[in-house]
């Protein structure tokens, strides 16, 4: 019988010593996020910040926790953030390999 470890609460961050490998196994893909903000010394330009994490679709915990974080601690205003998700592999469309050979 084989047991599977449960998978990722919304409330809950991902675990550091996870690789990526089994943050994608646990559900989680690559989310990438572009802000768009503005400097209060200078209004009338926009600045474009990257960020990229795994985080969990449709919710988005981790990406909704560093808006929340920059809207406390950055002085940058947002004027917006558009994002994409990419859910890389599933459990079911992952196995483990323990050998390989090539036939000629």
């Amino acid at each position: 019988m084989t047991s599977h470890a449960p998978g990722p609460s919304l409330h809950h961050e991902p675990r550091p010593d996870l690789s990526e490998t089994e943050l994608m196994l646990r559900g989680y893909g690559l989310t990438t996020a572009e802000f768009i903000y503005h400097m209060p010394d200078f209004t009338h330009v926009l600045n474009s910040f990257t960020w990229q994490d795994y985080d969990l679709a449709p919710d988005h915990p981790r990406l909704f926790k560093f808006i929340a974080f920059w809207q406390a601690e950055i002085e940058g205003k947002l004027a917006f953030v558009r994002f994409t998700h990419r859910k890389m592999i599933g459990p079911n469309e992952w196995r483990n390999v323990a050998g390989e050979f090539t036939v000629h």
